[in-house]
């Protein structure tokens, strides 16, 4: 996994609330356990038009905040109340990931969606909601605002100056910084593993054969 210090970007800014995890990746795109294609997909319905042109092809739907050119490359997502709920799939982090998004801004995520996406590298952070109210409006008038997301610091900053403070959990903030994913964390004891079972095979060695 990636590890996640700081970084900046445009913000998109993606006003909807209640964003559950089958708009963010609906089920019909669920045929691969891979972490990687999923992005091409993600808030299918919304991007796309239900629509093709006369070659075949998908339509965008220009009203799309994500068609938008400033926000093709965008790595900070915007959003309402909410976010991530429905399934406990993890493929919805893993196409906002493949994406682009590393950081998620929202005044509530699901639970569930809210710990996979620190298992994915994803940073999801909780604001006020006059604080995100704050961030919309900025967005709003400044169309393709930027943002420096420092995880060590905890803060995030427009790009005129203006800093938010965030809270996250030191464990989580430990394992992002680090690129600590489950199988990462547990390999991190691999020497401890590694007497333990010395150990156990000297006890009870006829188990070593099973």
């Amino acid at each position: 996994m990636k590890p996640f210090t700081s970084m900046t970007s445009v913000i998109a800014p993606f006003d909807r609330s209640n964003v559950d995890t089958d708009m963010i990746i609906p089920k019909q795109f669920l045929k691969s356990t891979q972490k990687q294609g999923f992005g091409k997909h993600l808030f299918d319905s919304l991007r796309y038009e239900p629509v093709t042109n006369e070659n075949g092809d998908r339509v965008e739907n220009p009203l799309f905040v994500l068609n938008n050119p400033l926000y093709r490359k965008a790595n900070i997502l915007l959003a309402r109340d909410n976010f991530g709920c429905g399934s406990s799939r993890e493929h919805a982090p893993w196409a906002l990931l493949d994406f682009g998004f590393r950081c998620i801004i929202a005044p509530s995520f699901a639970d569930i969606f809210f710990n996979n996406c620190f298992k994915n590298g994803i940073l999801p952070i909780t604001l006020t909601h006059d604080q995100v109210d704050n961030l919309f409006t900025q967005c709003e008038q400044s169309p393709g605002l930027q943002a420096t997301v420092d995880l060590d610091e905890q803060t995030i900053t427009v790009s005129h100056g203006e800093s938010f403070s965030f809270v996250i959990d030191a464990f989580k903030k430990h394992c992002l910084q680090h690129g600590l994913d489950d199988i990462g964390l547990t390999l991190t004891h691999a020497d401890e593993i590694k007497a333990f079972e010395q150990m156990y095979y000297a006890r009870f060695p006829w188990l070593n054969n099973a």
